[in-house]
């Protein structure tokens, strides 16, 4: 079973994911939240695989609540409700920890199988959505610069093929015919990328890839 929680401030809008997830059996709801300070209680009280974090919120919004949860060292990701190209916090959850972004509109049939994606470790939802939200956010002028990771020193040159190729949204099968290997031996590259980089998932490797300059906004997707 792939225990969920919900945070969301809208209660019909809550209440229509919880009602959506609990009518699949391999998933179970394991608490609501109708703000920031009450989803880091709950992720704290129940530890969920998932949490679907609204990201404006009263009393804490979700980005801070994603800071919280993620410093807490629970093993619980994060995947933030957003509506798109409005949301100003975007590129700070990512940075934050969170582990993909689903949009409102999200089909419901879409909204399960990204929960069970992330849930089986893939992390990052809708690539090229995230890869987009993160091109609009590096391109403001305002975005202060991140330091080098020396860590990147330390990367093969085929890992760092592998590590372009993940930041610009492609999934291990798309990355493994690009780059002509077997889709076994991509997953190997993108864990070694993953342990290398101390990032907790493939989002935060697109993040990296962005800040470092390995790829930049409109690269060939």
């Amino acid at each position: 079973m792939i225990r969920v929680a919900v945070a969301d401030d809208q209660a019909l809008v809550r209440s229509g994911f919880v009602v959506l997830l609990r009518s699949c059996d391999d998933l179970d709801v394991v608490g609501e939240a109708a703000n920031g300070l009450e989803a880091v209680d709950l992720v704290r009280c129940e530890r969920p695989d998932i949490v679907l974090m609204d990201i404006r919120m009263p009393e804490m919004d979700g980005l801070e609540a994603t800071q919280a949860i993620v410093e807490s060292g629970v093993d619980t990701r994060v995947i933030i409700l957003t509506t798109f190209d409005l949301d100003e916090y975007v590129y700070g959850a990512l940075r934050a920890g969170a582990s993909g972004f689903l949009l409102k509109d999200t089909l419901p049939d879409d909204l399960l199988s990204a929960v069970r994606v992330v849930a089986d470790g893939d992390a990052l939802l809708a690539p090229r959505v995230t890869r987009r939200l993160i091109e609009q956010f590096v391109q403001q002028p305002e975005m202060p610069a991140a330091e080098r990771n020396p860590a990147l020193d330390t990367l093969t040159e085929r890992e760092l093929e592998v590590f372009a190729a993940v930041a610009r949204g492609l999934s291990n099968q798309e990355l493994a015919d690009e780059l002509f290997m077997s889709h076994a031996t991509a997953k190997t590259h993108v864990s070694r990328l993953l342990a290398k980089l101390h990032a907790r998932d493939r989002a935060q490797l697109v993040m990296i890839a962005y800040e470092a300059g390995v790829v930049t906004p409109g690269s060939r997707a």
